[in-house]
């Protein structure tokens, strides 16, 4: 249930099964929390829709039958200014997974989970946060891995406060809920991610997720 202060989340689908969209929509309208503001099947028509419409989360499935999401993903999210992508899909491929979550999705939930789980996950990204389960967090961290080492320098730059931020941001939560568990305010927040993210040379929350569970400053989900 949504608080007070919190406008339903915006949603488009885009799936290419009409039945399958069907039902999610008769699913997330059920949820006082959500709103579906537009369905698509297609590259043309989920670009189109998401532009008009500006949702909170587009939740999309990875094969459209003959063409991925992924090859106009970039595409797709631009097209909404704030639009955060959440990958609800049957192909059980963790590549693919973690090439979606390295283009920009928040999370990746398999249509063979429960209802339950995709309600959460779409609660958790619309709020801004992500929903990354253990193989998909392994994968990406499996590639970061290659990449390099250890950045001990940056991280012994961090605050004993800047520490609790991030162990809090990997737990889900956001800046509202990390301000009332420190006791702090959400401007003090926002400051205090602003000095993390110049710190760690991270972009954006999605990054400092994963730099956090790859150094050991957060622990891994088991959503």
């Amino acid at each position: 249930m949504r608080e007070a202060d919190e406008p339903q989340i915006r949603i488009v689908l885009l799936d290419n099964n009409t039945i399958v969209r069907a039902g999610l929509r008769m699913l997330l309208e059920s949820e006082q929390d959500f709103a579906v503001v537009g369905e698509a099947s297609d590259r043309d028509e989920a670009v189109a829709v998401v532009a008009r419409e500006q949702p909170d989360v587009i939740l999309l499935e990875l094969d459209l039958g003959g063409c991925s999401s992924l090859e106009f993903f970039t595409e797709l999210v631009s097209a909404a200014r704030n639009a955060r992508a959440l990958v609800l899909t049957g192909v059980d491929d963790p590549e693919m997974h973690r090439r979606a979550v390295i283009l920009g999705s928040a999370g990746v939930v398999l249509k063979k989970q429960a209802s339950e789980v995709l309600l959460r996950a779409i609660k958790r990204v619309g709020l801004g946060e992500v929903w990354l389960d253990q193989a998909t967090v392994a994968g990406l961290l499996s590639a970061a891995n290659k990449a390099g080492g250890e950045d001990a320098a940056r991280i012994g730059t961090l605050t004993k406060r800047e520490h609790e931020i991030i162990l809090l941001i990997g737990e889900g939560l956001r800046n509202k809920r990390i301000a009332e568990r420190l006791f702090i305010s959400e401007t003090t927040v926002r400051h205090h991610l602003t000095s993390i993210f110049s710190k760690l040379s991270v972009s954006s929350r999605l990054d400092l997720v994963i730099y956090a569970y790859r150094h050991g400053l957060a622990k891994s989900p088991a959503a």
